[in-house]
C-alpha cells in the first residue's frame, strides 16, 4: 500500500497513541460494566392473537358468522402469513402470524392493520357479538414469578396482600408490566329453586329486575344553595351479601325476601377459568416483568431487595415462593460464557506466547484486549448485550482478531533479522501487507453478510453474531496498523539476529510435502476434488437440526385431555401426575397451571392460550443430568397411567418456538374428510420407531344436548327461543345481572339454580317456563330435547379446516432424519389425497426451512460482496478463480468435525459453514499476495509459489491454531457445538489444503514448470 503510510504516521504521534489505547482500554472496561445481560438476546413473537365472543352460538354459526368473516378480512393484510384459529361454541380465537420477515416499525403496522381491518368490518357481524379483544403484547416476557400460598387465610384475603406486594413491585426501577395468575374473581351466588318460583307463580327475570333496580348507581342531581353546591345521592346500592339476605321484594302485587325463594352464598367463579398452584399447592401468582432495554440483573437485585421487605410485613399464614428468578438464571449463563471468553483468551494468548516468543507474542497478547474494549464500546453503543450470542461471537472472532497483528509482528521480525531499524521494520507492515489484510478482513466479514441481512426471527435471534464478530474483525485491522506498529517499537528489541539457515524439521517436513504437492499437482487436485465428493455424500449422513434443546434444568409438562373436557377434569388428572414430583430428589420445585399455560418466563417459551381441557407444568430439577433422568421417569408414567390423555414432557427450546418437533398438517373444506386423512396419515408414521405417541391438536366430537322449540307451539303459549334460551342460561350457567361494590373489587351477582337442578338432565325435562298471565308451563310442552354430536373445537388454518398430526421422538435422533425417513410413504399418501385437499409438513423441519430461506436467498450478495473485494485486490480473473476454488474444501473439515463426533448440522452450524468461505479465502488471498511479491522481486514462479507458501506457512497455522484452540470453550455448549466442531474440524483441513492445494493448482493452473537447478537465492 503506497502513499500515506498509518504505521509510520502512528510512530511519529506516539503520545497520541497511547493516549488512544488507553482510553479505549478505560473506555471499553466502563462499557463492559454497563453492558445489559441477558440470557438470550430477543427477537420479535411475529403473532397477534384476536378473540371474538359471541355467547349463544352453535360452533357452526360461530365458525361461518364470525371465525370466516374475520379471516378473510384478515388475509387482505399484506405482511400476512397465515391465520391459524381454534373456534369454540361461542367464542373465535384467531391467531395472526405475520411473515417471517416482519420485524420492527413494519412489525408495528401490521398489528395496526389488524385492528383496523376487524374494526372496519365490525357492522358486518352478528348482533349480539362481544369484543374484538386484541392481544399484539404475545411476546412479552415475565422473568420473575412468585407463588403466595395461604395456611388459615382465605383467598380473598390472599389476594389482597398480593395486590399490595404487586403495588410494591411497579416501583421498582426498570419495572414493566405485571400479572396477576391463578386468582379467582369473588362472585354472590343466588342459587333459585326452579320449582319453588313456579309454585309460588314468581317469574325469576322479574326478581331479577327488581335487584338491578335498587342497585343502579344513577345521578338524583345538585342543589345550589347559595354560593353552594350540595349533591344529592340516593343510597340502595348492595354493599355485601348481607344486604342481599335482607332484602324485601314485590313482584306481582306479593311481597316475600330473596332468602325465601334463593340460596345465597359468596364464593368464587364456579367453574373457575383458570388455577395456578405451587407445589401441589393452590396459589396465586405474581409475575413481574422488566421495561425494556433494562439491566436485568440491576433489576433483579432491587426487585429482590423490594419483595424481602414487603413480604417481611406480611402475616403469618402468607407464604412466598419463587418460581421463576431469571436474573439468576442470566447471571449464571453470563458467568459461564464469560469464563468460556476468558478460557479462550488464555488459549489465544498461550498460542501466542507459545509461536512467537514472549516478546512478539506479549505484542500479539496486549492487541487482544485492546480490540475487546473497542468491541465492548460498540456494543454499549448500538444497544448490544452481553448474551448468549454476542458472547459466542467475541469467542469465534478471537481467534481471527489475532491473524492481522500475528502478520504485522511476523514482518517486523523478518524485517529486523534482515537488519532493517526498528522504525522501518514497524512500517514495513503496512507497506507490503496492509492491504491484502484488509481484503482478508473484509471478505471474512462479508462470510457473515448471511447472518447480518437474514430477517427471519431466526436470524434475528443470531443478528448480533454478524455485527460482534464484524466490529471485531475491522477493529483488529485498525489495531494491527495503528497500535501494533507502536507496540512492537516498545516491546521488540532494536535488532535480531538471523535464524539459522537451517531449517526446523517441521518447515523442512512441511516443504517435502510441498514439493511433491506440486510435482504431482494433478493427483493433488484429483485427490482433493474426490475428498471433497466423498464430504459431499457423507453430508446425507450427518443429521439436521433447527435449534437445539436449552440448557436450563427447566422441563415442561403439557397435559391435553379430549376437547370436551371440563377444567375440573383438567385439575383431577394434574393433581394425578403432579404426585410423581412428591418427595423425587431430582425435583427442586414445580409449578402447575391448569385451564391456561405457563405464562412467557422464558423467550423462547412456545406459549399456550387459555382453554380448559389444557394443563401445563413446570418442574424446575437440580441440572441437566437430574433433568434428563426425570424426563424419562415422567414420560414412563404418561405412557402407563395416562391413556387418553395427551402428555407431552420436554425440555425448554432455544430459538424461534416450534413446539412438537414432528408435525404434518391436513388441510380440506370437510371436517369429516380432513379427520379420516388425518387417522390414516398417523397410522403411516407411526410405523416409525422413533416416533413417540401421535396425537391430533384436535379431532373426536363430543356430544350435545338439544333443544327443538316447536315454534308453533311458542308461540300460541307466547315465548319465543330467545326466552328459552334465557331461562336455560340463567338455570344452568347463570346470568350475572348486577354487582356488589367491595373496596377495588366488583363482584358479580349471578342468578342461577341449585346445584342439583342445574347438574341434571331431568332440570330441563321438568324446567317451568314462565307465560305472560302469571301461569307456567315446563319445556318439554314446547320442545323436545335430545342428544347429538358436534366438535367441540374447530381449529382452522388459512380459513381451511386443519388437523396437525403430531408427534415427539424417541431417541437421539433430529426431526429432519425422521421426516426424510418416512418422506417416501407421506409423498404417496399425498398423491392419494382428493382434489383441493393439501399435506404440508410443520414443526422444527419447516421452521429450518423458514431459517434457512432468506439465508439462501442471500448467498448470492454474500459472494458477489466477496468477488467485489477479490477483484479490487487481485485484479484478475484466473487469480479469483484459484483463491475462490479453495473455499468449498473446507466441507472436508466440516464433515470431518460433524459426523465423528454425532454433532447436527444445525442453524447456527450453517453460519458458522458459510463464515467459513470467507476465513479460507482471507487465507487465500494472502498467499496469492505474496507469491505476487515474490515473482516482482524477480524469483522465478516455481521458487516464488514454493518460497510463498513456506513463509505464509507459520502465520496460517497459527491463526489456524488460534482459531480453532480458541473455540474449544464454547465446543462443550449446547448450543454452540455443532458450529465449534464444523469450524474447528473446516478451518484445521482447510488450512492444511489451502498450503497444499492451492501451490498445485496454481503451479497446473499456470503451467508451471520446476527449473531443472535451484533458483539462485
Amino acid at each position: 500500500m503506497s502513499g500515506f503510510n498509518l504505521s509510520d504516521w502512528a510512530l511519529k504521534h506516539r503520545s497520541f497513541i497511547w493516549y488512544l489505547m488507553i482510553a479505549s482500554v478505560i473506555a471499553g472496561a466502563l462499557s463492559y460494566v454497563r453492558l445489559g445481560r441477558e440470557e438470550d438476546p430477543s427477537f420479535d413473537i411475529k403473532t397477534m392473537v384476536v378473540q371474538v365472543n359471541w355467547p349463544g352460538a352453535t360452533l357452526d354459526e360461530t365458525l361461518n358468522q364470525v371465525t370466516d368473516r374475520v379471516e378473510k378480512e384478515l388475509q387482505q393484510i399484506g405482511a400476512l402469513d397465515y391465520t391459524r384459529s381454534y373456534t369454540r361454541p361461542g367464542t373465535a380465537t384467531i391467531m395472526v402470524n405475520f411473515k417471517d420477515t416482519t420485524n420492527g416499525r413494519a412489525l408495528s403496522d401490521a398489528f395496526y392493520q389488524v385492528r383496523k381491518h376487524v374494526n372496519d368490518i365490525w357492522y358486518t357481524l352478528p348482533s349480539g357479538v362481544q369484543g374484538p379483544f386484541f392481544n399484539d403484547e404475545f411476546g412479552d416476557v415475565y422473568g420473575n414469578v412468585y407463588a403466595f400460598t395461604a395456611d388459615g387465610i382465605d383467598f380473598r384475603q390472599l389476594r389482597d396482600y398480593v395486590e399490595e406486594v404487586r403495588n410494591r413491585a411497579l416501583a421498582v426501577p426498570n419495572a414493566g408490566k405485571t400479572q396477576i395468575l391463578g386468582a379467582q374473581d369473588e362472585v354472590i351466588y343466588l342459587d333459585f329453586d326452579t320449582a319453588r318460583l313456579a309454585s309460588l307463580g314468581l317469574d325469576r327475570q322479574a326478581v331479577i329486575a327488581s335487584l338491578q333496580a335498587q342497585n343502579s348507581v344513577s345521578a338524583a342531581g345538585v342543589i345550589q344553595a347559595g354560593r353552594d353546591r350540595v349533591s344529592v345521592r340516593v343510597d340502595g346500592g348492595f354493599k355485601s351479601e348481607q344486604d342481599l339476605r335482607a332484602i324485601n321484594l314485590r313482584v306481582n302485587d306479593r311481597f316475600f325476601r330473596l332468602s325465601d325463594v334463593a340460596t345465597i352464598t359468596r364464593g368464587y367463579v364456579d367453574p373457575p377459568t383458570s388455577l395456578f398452584r405451587f407445589d401441589g399447592k393452590p396459589a396465586i401468582g405474581l409475575a413481574v416483568a422488566m421495561a425494556p432495554n433494562g439491566n436485568v440483573l440491576q433489576f433483579g437485585e432491587d426487585l429482590k431487595e423490594a419483595m424481602t421487605e414487603v413480604t417481611g410485613t406480611l402475616p403469618i399464614g402468607v407464604g412466598v415462593h419463587l418460581v421463576s428468578d431469571q436474573p439468576a438464571v442470566v447471571e449464571e449463563a453470563i458467568s459461564g460464557f464469560t469464563r468460556a471468553l476468558m478460557e479462550a483468551v488464555i488459549i489465544v494468548m498461550a498460542v501466542s506466547f507459545v509461536s512467537l516468543g514472549l516478546r512478539a507474542g506479549l505484542v500479539v497478547a496486549i492487541s487482544i484486549p485492546l480490540v475487546l474494549a473497542i468491541v465492548f464500546l460498540v456494543m454499549e453503543y448500538t444497544g448490544i448485550s452481553l448474551q448468549r450470542i454476542s458472547l459466542g461471537a467475541l469467542i469465534i472472532a478471537l481467534g481471527l482478531l489475532v491473524d492481522d497483528a500475528m502478520i504485522t509482528v511476523e514482518m517486523m521480525i523478518s524485517r529486523l533479522e534482515a537488519g532493517d531499524s526498528l522504525g522501518r521494520a514497524a512500517t514495513f507492515a503496512y507497506t507490503s501487507t496492509a492491504f491484502p489484510m484488509l481484503t482478508g478482513t473484509l471478505v471474512t466479514v462479508a462470510g457473515f453478510i448471511p447472518i447480518g441481512l437474514n430477517s427471519s426471527s431466526a436470524g434475528q435471534y443470531t443478528f448480533t453474531l454478524f455485527v460482534v464478530i464484524a466490529v471485531a474483525l475491522l477493529v483488529s485491522w485498525i489495531v494491527a496498523v495503528l497500535f501494533a506498529p507502536l507496540l512492537g517499537v516498545t516491546v521488540l528489541p532494536s535488532s535480531m539476529k538471523k535464524h539459522d539457515e537451517k531449517p526446523s524439521r517441521l518447515a523442512s517436513a512441511f516443504k517435502s510435502t510441498l514439493l511433491a504437492a506440486m510435482r504431482w499437482r494433478w493427483a493433488t487436485i484429483a485427490i482433493c476434488l474426490g475428498l471433497l465428493g466423498a464430504s459431499v455424500v457423507a453430508m446425507g449422513h450427518v443429521q439436521q437440526q433447527f435449534f437445539p434443546s436449552s440448557d436450563r434444568p427447566e422441563l415442561l409438562v403439557d397435559m391435553t385431555l379430549p376437547q370436551n373436557s371440563a377444567i375440573g377434569e383438567t385439575k383431577t388428572q394434574m393433581d394425578r401426575f403432579e404426585q410423581a414430583f412428591v418427595g423425587d430428589g431430582d425435583v427442586v420445585r414445580w409449578s402447575s397451571y391448569v385451564g391456561q399455560g405457563a405464562v412467557r418466563f422464558y423467550l423462547p417459551l412456545d406459549q399456550q392460550l387459555s382453554n380448559p381441557f389444557f394443563g401445563q407444568a413446570v418442574v424446575v430439577t437440580k441440572d441437566i443430568e437430574a433433568r434428563n433422568r426425570v424426563q424419562k421417569k415422567l414420560e414412563a408414567l404418561a405412557r402407563d397411567k395416562f391413556v387418553g390423555i395427551d402428555v407431552l414432557v420436554h425440555p425448554l427450546e432455544l430459538g424461534p418456538p416450534v413446539g412438537r418437533p414432528v408435525q404434518y398438517r391436513v388441510s380440506g373444506a370437510d371436517l369429516q374428510k380432513v379427520r379420516e386423512q388425518a387417522i390414516k396419515l398417523a397410522g403411516i408414521i407411526a410405523t416409525d420407531p422413533n416416533l413417540g405417541t401421535i396425537t391430533f391438536d384436535w379431532n373426536e366430537p363430543a356430544r350435545v344436548l338439544k333443544v327443538e322449540v316447536d315454534q308453533n307451539k311458542a308461540r300460541l303459549l307466547g315465548v319465543t327461543s330467545q326466552d328459552i334460551a334465557s331461562i336455560l342460561d340463567g338455570t344452568l350457567a347463570g346470568t350475572a345481572f348486577t354487582q356488589v361494590r367491595d373496596n377495588i373489587y366488583l363482584i358479580n351477582v349471578v342468578g342461577r339454580a341449585t346445584a342439583d337442578q342445574r347438574n341434571s338432565v331431568e332440570t330441563l325435562e321438568n324446567l317451568q317456563i314462565p307465560l305472560s298471565g302469571g301461569t307456567v308451563v315446563p319445556l318439554r310442552a314446547v320442545a323436545n330435547i335430545g342428544y347429538g354430536m358436534e366438535q367441540p373445537i374447530v381449529w382452522r388454518r388459512s380459513r381451511l379446516p386443519t388437523i396437525t398430526v403430531q408427534a415427539a421422538l424417541v431417541g437421539n435422533v433430529q426431526p429432519a432424519t425422521v421426516v426424510d425417513r418416512v418422506a417416501p410413504k407421506v409423498a404417496e399418501f399425498k398423491a392419494g389425497l382428493p382434489d383441493h385437499y393439501k399435506l404440508e409438513v410443520g414443526g422444527a423441519v419447516e421452521e429450518s426451512a423458514k431459517g434457512q430461506g432468506p439465508i439462501i436467498a442471500i448467498v448470492p450478495i454474500m459472494l458477489l460482496t466477496m468477488v467485489t473485494i477479490l477483484m479490487v485486490q487481485l485484479q484478475s480473473f484466473q487469480k479469483l478463480f484459484l483463491v475462490i476454488s479453495v473455499a468449498p474444501l473446507g466441507l472436508i473439515g466440516v464433515v470431518l468435525g460433524l459426523l465423528p463426533f454425532n454433532q447436527p448440522m444445525g442453524f447456527v452450524a450453517i453460519l458458522g459453514i458459510l463464515s467459513l468461505i470467507g476465513i479460507i479465502i482471507r487465507n487465500s488471498v494472502i498467499l496469492v499476495k505474496q507469491i505476487e511479491d515474490h515473482e516482482e522481486a524477480g524469483m522465478d514462479r516455481w521458487t516464488a509459489v514454493v518460497d510463498a507458501t513456506v513463509h505464509r506457512m507459520r502465520p496460517i497455522m497459527l491463526t489456524a491454531a488460534a482459531a480453532s484452540l480458541g473455540m474449544i470453550p464454547i465446543a462443550r455448549e449446547v448450543f454452540w457445538g455443532p458450529m465449534a466442531y464444523a469450524m474447528i474440524g473446516g478451518i484445521l483441513v482447510a488450512t492444511v489444503l489451502t498450503l497444499l492445494f492451492l501451490p498445485a493448482l496454481y503451479v497446473a493452473w499456470y503451467r508451471i514448470k520446476e527449473p531443472k537447478t535451484p533458483a539462485a537465492a
